[in-house]
């Protein structure tokens, strides 16, 4: 049954009237072993059954696979007892006419024997019994031994195919009805490869049927023609040999070609396609094979004592399609190549204009108004070039690859300004002097250049926005004046840093453990699902990188979680716990050499933070409860702290106890987003602390 006959509507039983039919040939069959058939039937079903074998062996040729020809030992079966029974019927008209002549027992008969003997009976013995040979001991034992080794392997392999749908189901890789389907065909291959086993015996047993029948028609044929004919024993072996030698040699000519159906059948195992596909398109695939088979027919053809032109002929024949067999090749992948770039960008823009593409919203998009697409996506190689170096950077600095970034323009966002999106939300925007260039001089001398003070987007520093002739003079002063596009990189790049916890999808965070070695592997089956869920990993590497923390050492991470997972449940402990144990990478990536500078919380701040911390019975924080007035009074008091040092271009920390950590970096991201809290467990050993005083 093939796979479209599998899943075909049910027809109604004797539609047509064939059931019928086949039932009534079946039993036409059953009769001829036991009427007398006049010699015109003879000829008529020694004819259908040559057409049956060649027909049988076209199918076998044609298929795609040998499961869509699953009917064959039952059509096996029945050729093999129609032969048998058109045998028992030659056989009983050699038998009772054979002394008329060579046409006893039909045509066909008679025709063979003198087309394959050429008037001599020895000849037709030599022919039959090489055939015999062929069949039995070459084609049928070796298609007989594949089909039994492949049953055996078949059978054997159930199991983990069986396992294998099941998972795919359970993955939603498929879906029921490809299940079920995938379930018949593992079922119909392995009933096939078994019956097939079995029904080589069938062209075996016929094989050997042919040898007595054709030995018990010449020698009763003989006696036959001696006692009731009065033919001498010469001339009565003469007319039974070549009757009988004919009979063998027409039944045998099927049984030849079906056993060759068969070998072809069982032979193609798993290969996919026609076998003039499966076997001339495979050894077309090393044209240099030919080259070589071809030289050294060239050689062969050389020697004194061999005829020349049959191997030259062969020889330049098989130069000839390893010539043009390659460059064949080459147009043909060319061909299926331009074909799936044109099925690709049709369906992309299929899917371009589809309501779905309306729906999808990007982890990252630059939106560019129109007078700035048209400025910098000129150089849309460099814009490309330049931002897959940022995510490298990126992936590099933080241990993750963040998501591709989708640059755009829009008629809806001012022409000459661009649109940072998270997510579809935008997160910053900023108009563009197109065509000047920025001078950062932040508290600085100002550049003696006409110009206009503005404020540099990523950081909020104060700049001059110079035009393009100025930058010569701009550089010869000491300034480094910066282009529009590297303005508009540095503030996407900080955006990003920004937003790093939201860029972490589950998706990602999976191909990272997908890359862990095997050893951290068996640790994250310990602890996931059992003691924290695979959200709650994704939100500790999430509150890590909010704050800017790489997670590039993940092994390390997953110790420190497994250290404290069955002892907390919630994300933010386990962040805590984490960031201690990670010390000497976060002050090693703030540190300036082997110094941290850091700014500490006055006393009276380290008291008001600890007292408004509200504690559970176990001595848990549960609650911050802060005067709103204090709130706003300490950050007061923190910006002017923290811009002074900011102003002098100092790069430190703030520093507060570790259970007041997390609500001081709370109120602090909402000032300085970029300044690090830490608490005093996370000031690594080895690191030269450099206070730089005080909040009071």
């Amino acid at each position: 049954m093939t796979q479209a006959a599998a899943i075909a509507p049910v027809q109604p039983a004797g539609k047509g009237g064939r059931d019928i039919a086949f039932a009534a040939a079946i039993i036409c069959i059953l009769c001829v072993f036991f009427l007398p058939i006049p010699a015109f039937l003879i000829d008529m079903g020694l004819a259908f059954s040559i057409a049956l074998a060649v027909l049988i062996l076209m199918v076998a040729l044609w298929i795609e696979k040998p499961l869509e020809f699953t009917s064959f030992p039952t059509i096996l079966l029945v050729s093999t007892m129609l032969r048998l029974s058109l045998n028992i019927a030659t056989t009983r008209l050699i038998l009772a006419d054979g002394a008329h002549g060579v046409n006893a027992a039909g045509y066909i008969i008679g025709g063979f024997a003198k087309l394959m003997m050429g008037g001599d009976f020895v000849i037709g013995l030599v022919v039959f019994t090489i055939l015999i040979t062929i069949n039995f001991m070459v084609i049928t034992k070796g298609a007989s031994r594949i089909a039994e080794v492949g049953a055996r392997f078949t059978l054997d392999a159930i199991p983990g195919k069986q396992m294998a749908i099941d998972a795919d189901l359970s993955a939603g890789l498929i879906n029921e009805k490809e299940a079920q389907q995938r379930r018949r065909d593992l079922e119909e291959e392995s009933s096939f490869f078994g019956a097939m086993d079995g029904a080589s015996k069938f062209v075996r047993g016929d094989a050997i049927a042919g040898l007595i029948i054709l030995a018990v028609n010449v020698f009763g044929g003989i006696v036959i023609g001696v006692t009731r004919h009065n033919l001498e024993v010469g001339a009565a072996a003469d007319v039974y040999v070549k009757l009988s030698v004919g009979d063998g040699l027409v039944s045998q000519i099927p049984a030849l070609i079906i056993s060759l159906a068969a070998g072809l059948l069982v032979s193609k195992g798993g290969t996919r396609g026609s076998t003039e596909k499966a076997v001339l398109n495979q050894l077309g695939n090393y044209p240099r094979a030919m080259l070589v088979a071809a030289a050294l027919l060239f050689f062969l053809g050389l020697m004194p004592m061999l005829p020349f032109l049959p191997f030259a002929a062969l020889a330049g024949a098989l130069a000839y399609l390893g010539k043009t067999i390659p460059e064949k090749l080459a147009k043909e992948r060319a061909a299926h190549e331009a074909l799936s770039r044109a099925q690709e960008e049709a369906a992309a823009a299929e899917a371009k204009n589809s309501v779905k593409e309306s729906l999808r919203t990007h982890e990252i998009e630059l939106v560019l108004g129109k007078q700035l697409a048209a400025r910098l996506l000129l150089s849309q190689n460099e814009l490309s070039t330049r931002v897959a170096r940022m995510r490298r950077k990126f992936a590099t600095q933080y241990g993750f690859v963040v998501p591709e970034i989708k640059v755009s323009d829009s008629l809806t966002a001012p022409p000459k300004s661009y649109q940072i999106k998270i997510h579809g939300a935008v997160v910053a925007s900023q108009e563009v002097r197109i065509g000047e260039f920025l001078v950062i001089s932040g508290d600085g001398r100002r550049p003696d250049t006409p110009g206009e003070e503005v404020r540099e987007p990523a950081f909020g520093m104060r700049a001059w926005s110079i035009a393009e002739a100025f930058v010569p003079e701009a550089k010869r002063l000491g300034f480094n004046p910066i282009d529009n596009m590297s303005v508009l990189l540095t503030h996407l790049s900080e955006v990003i840093r920004n937003n790093l916890g939201q860029l972490l999808s589950y998706k990602d965070m999976r191909a990272l453990f997908d890359r862990l070695g095997p050893e951290y592997k068996r640790l994250l089956d310990e602890i996931s699902p059992a003691q924290i869920s695979y959200s709650g990993l994704q939100a500790v590497l999430k509150l890590l990188l909010q704050e800017r923390i790489s997670i590039r050492n993940l092994h390390l991470i997953l110790e420190s979680i497994a250290e404290i997972a069955p002892h907390a449940r919630r994300a933010e402990q386990i962040a805590e716990h984490v960031r201690v144990r990670m010390a000497q990478q976060i002050c090693g990536d703030l540190a300036q050499g082997t110094v941290l500078k850091i700014l500490r919380l006055g006393n009276r701040w380290d008291m008001v933070f600890h007292q408004s911390l509200k504690r559970d019975a176990k001595g848990d924080v549960v609650e911050f409860d802060i005067d709103p007035r204090l709130v706003e009074e300490f950050g007061e008091q923190a910006s002017k702290a923290i811009r002074k040092h900011m102003d002098a271009g100092e790069q430190f920390a703030l520093v507060a106890a570790p259970e007041a950590r997390p609500y001081v970096r709370m109120i602090i991201e909402r000032l300085f987003a970029t300044l690090p809290v830490l608490s005093h467990l996370e000031l690594a050993r080895g690191i030269e602390i450099k206070s730089l005083g005080t909040i009071s």
